[in-house]
């Protein structure tokens, strides 16, 4: 092993992490922003490689989507190479756009196939000098040129994908549509795509943003990936800073190893700060643990220690959904920048209240601000009245937390008794909790606001969603306590909204009660008979 892997004193993938430190200094960093590309050090690359099973006795394909200096093919390489079981030829596909990275790619797989004539082992190293999402969806649309050879029906996979928004008109979502892939980000259609060019039991490893998780836009990846694959290993860092410290990224990453056609069972969730991985530990819980059978958003929920566990365990005690609440909750209507001239700083006569998360006071709505640098008023305008809201008592929510806020969720009361007019705009910053497009009674949106800001519900959130971003999505799949419950919390307010102690033992002491009466939401919204059981 030693000699066979091991050129001057440093293996294939000591090798690779030098070149990758060495180029990381050359790149234009306004490059390396637009490519979104970050390239994987050698403790985490290693340890990505170590999660793959034994290989097959004779063949090896592997795909490296965006190698860039080969790390991640090095640490697979490496990691084959230690095996009892090893294969006799492994064929690497490795797609690299980037000039100064192709040349270092080169090196590497020199390095790589020298270290397998050591084994005996047949290595050969395929340069796609290709865009991968072009590349591709031709390779799945059977379009490439006339000659030209590619290898489809991978038996590995490993990646580390570029993190990019795509724009909605861009020409790789129409290339992605045309292979049926819908996705908005880099990384998922680069996972898509690659999931499509995985042979039946094929393993895939990656490392990705933990956005995919949950929310609107990545729920067509999600139906991709869960339906075609099997999660075994999904790894956590505790630290946002650490995965790629080296280029000064701070993205919460996760880990994660699936089999395409397996069938889903057991899956360990695997959680350390950095990748020194010195601290691990590891929990292994049932599939559905992990995405609920009963969910139609696939979210995927990582409780990576016991305590996260807890966490689910206490909130399940809460078994009701917006729908049986009769609340709905939506983005604010209002777009300020298009609608921007009729926006008005200070109220006037022919304007209605314009509410912005500026307009949050603790936990209440403030209007209007003479310190606020949005506007307070939008003018009534025919164009501008099918944006607006009935006045009445609303729950708002941030849909971003600013760094400095402590809870992913802040959630404040718009009172119409504090906001007058028959009419109020929320704007699109804003996630907006209502009873079919109208104000909720008093007393159940200040226990909405009260469990909404409730330290237990913030840890929930964390555990299954990947990013400051609070979206409409995410909170109609927290679940909820009975309307008889939110309205008990609610009654617990006095003048002034509890500090946040006070809050999360009223929420200890709803817990502690039980209680889970079912309800009918339309009569409980009326005013009328409270439950039904």
């Amino acid at each position: 092993m030693e000699r066979a892997t091991k050129h001057l004193g440093f293996s294939v993938l000591e090798c690779a992490d030098v070149l990758r430190r060495t180029v990381n200094g050359h790149l234009d960093p306004k490059r390396r922003s637009q490519m979104g590309q970050f390239m994987t050090p050698a403790p985490v690359a290693k340890f990505m490689a170590s999660l793959f099973a034994d290989a097959p006795e004779l063949e090896v394909r592997l795909l490296d989507p965006g190698a860039a200096v080969g790390s991640l093919t090095a640490a697979f390489v490496e990691n084959m190479f230690s095996k009892a079981r090893r294969p006799r030829r492994i064929k690497v596909a490795a797609y690299e756009v980037e000039p100064i990275l192709i040349n270092r790619l080169v090196t590497t797989l020199d390095e790589c196939c020298a270290a397998g004539k050591s084994y005996g082992i047949e290595f050969t190293g395929e340069i796609v000098k290709e865009d991968f999402i072009h590349a591709g969806c031709a390779i799945l649309r059977d379009e490439l040129p006339p000659g030209q050879k590619q290898i489809r029906n991978f038996t590995h996979i490993i990646i580390n994908p570029p993190y990019k928004k795509i724009r909605s008109d861009s020409e790789y979502r129409k290339e992605l549509r045309s292979v049926g892939i819908e996705t908005a980000n880099l990384y998922t259609a680069f996972l898509a795509i690659s999931i499509k060019l995985l042979s039946e039991h094929g393993e895939l490893v990656a490392i990705v943003p933990r956005s995919f998780c949950n929310g609107l836009y990545f729920r067509p990846f999600r139906n991709l990936l869960l339906g075609s694959m099997a999660l075994k290993r999904i790894h956590v860092f505790h630290s946002r800073k650490q995965a790629f410290k080296d280029d000064d990224v701070l993205q919460e990453n996760i880990i994660f190893h699936a089999v395409k056609g397996a069938i889903p069972k057991r899956v360990a969730i695997t959680a350390s700060k950095g990748p020194d991985f010195d601290d691990m530990t590891i929990r292994e819980v049932d599939y559905c643990q992990v995405v609920k059978a009963d969910d139609p958003e696939h979210f995927i929920h990582i409780a990576a220690i016991e305590s996260d566990q807890e966490v689910m365990d206490r909130m399940a005690r809460f078994n009701h959904t917006l729908e049986d609440l009769g609340i709905g909750v939506s983005t604010g209507p209002v777009v300020d920048f298009r609608l921007r001239n009729f926006l008005v700083d200070r109220p006037e006569k022919g304007t209605v209240p314009l509410i912005y998360t500026a307009h949050f006071d603790g936990n209440i709505v403030r209007w209007p601000r003479e310190d606020c640098r949005k506007p307070n008023a939008i003018r009534l305008a025919d164009s501008v009245r099918k944006w607006l809201m009935p006045n009445g008592c609303y729950v708002v929510t941030k849909r971003f937390s600013a760094k400095e806020e402590r809870r992913r969720i802040v959630a404040a009361i718009h009172d119409e008794k504090r906001v007058p007019g028959e009419l109020v705009g929320f704007e699109n910053h804003l996630n907006v909790f209502h009873a079919r497009g109208k104000g909720l009674p008093l007393i159940l949106a200040g226990g909405l606001a009260v469990f909404l800001n409730s330290t237990l519900v913030d840890q929930y959130f964390r555990i299954f969603s990947g990013h400051t971003q609070v979206n409409a999505t995410d909170l109609r799949r927290i679940p909820y306590p009975s309307v008889v419950e939110l309205e008990a919390l609610g009654r617990k307010i006095g003048p002034q909204f509890p500090n946040q102690a006070e809050v999360d033992r009223i929420i200890e002491d709803t817990i502690v009660r039980g209680g889970r009466g079912k309800l009918s939401a339309r009569k409980c919204l009326d005013g009328s008979s409270r439950i039904q059981t």
